[in-house]
C-alpha cells in the first residue's frame, strides 16, 4: 500500500478552514493565537487544514469522527471538542449521529471520559450551534 505524500497548500488551508468553521470562531482564535504566538495560527491552518484534511482517504465525517474520538480521550480540551461538535454539524451530521458517537466511545476510552465529552457536546448542541440536521456534506 503506498501512501500518497502530503502536499502543503495554504490556499486550501484556509479555504478549508471557512468550510469547517464559522466567521465568529475563526475570528475568535486565529488572531488571539497568532497575538499569543506569531505565525503559528499560520502554521497550523497551512499544515494542518492545507496539508492532513487535504489528503483523500478519508471523507471530512471520517476525519471529524476520529477528532471527536481523539479529543474524547485526550480530555481537557473543551474549546477544541466545542468547536468539533460544531463543525460536525456544519458538514451535515445529526445530534443524534453526534451524541451517539460518545455513547459508543464510553467503553474504549472509558466512561468518565465520554461522559465529559458528551457534556460538552451537549452544552454546544443547545449553545447557538447551527441546526444543519440533514444537510448533506
Amino acid at each position: 500500500m503506498d501512501l500518497e505524500p502530503t502536499r502543503l497548500d495554504r490556499a486550501a488551508g484556509y479555504r478549508m478552514l471557512d468550510r469547517l468553521q464559522d466567521e465568529a470562531t475563526r475570528e475568535a482564535t486565529l488572531p488571539g493565537l497568532d497575538a499569543a504566538a506569531p505565525g503559528f495560527a499560520d502554521w497550523i491552518v497551512t499544515a494542518l487544514f492545507g496539508g492532513t484534511y487535504q489528503r483523500p482517504a478519508l471523507s471530512l465525517r471520517d476525519r471529524q469522527l476520529l477528532n471527536l474520538a481523539a479529543l474524547t480521550a485526550l480530555g481537557g480540551v473543551d474549546p477544541q471538542l466545542t468547536g468539533h461538535v460544531r463543525t460536525c454539524l456544519r458538514i451535515g451530521m445529526t445530534r443524534r449521529e453526534i451524541t451517539e458517537t460518545f455513547v459508543h466511545l464510553a467503553p474504549y476510552v472509558g466512561v468518565p471520559k465520554a461522559l465529559a465529552g458528551l457534556r460538552v457536546a451537549t452544552a454546544a448542541l443547545e449553545d447557538g450551534a447551527p441546526a444543519a440536521e440533514g444537510a448533506a456534506s
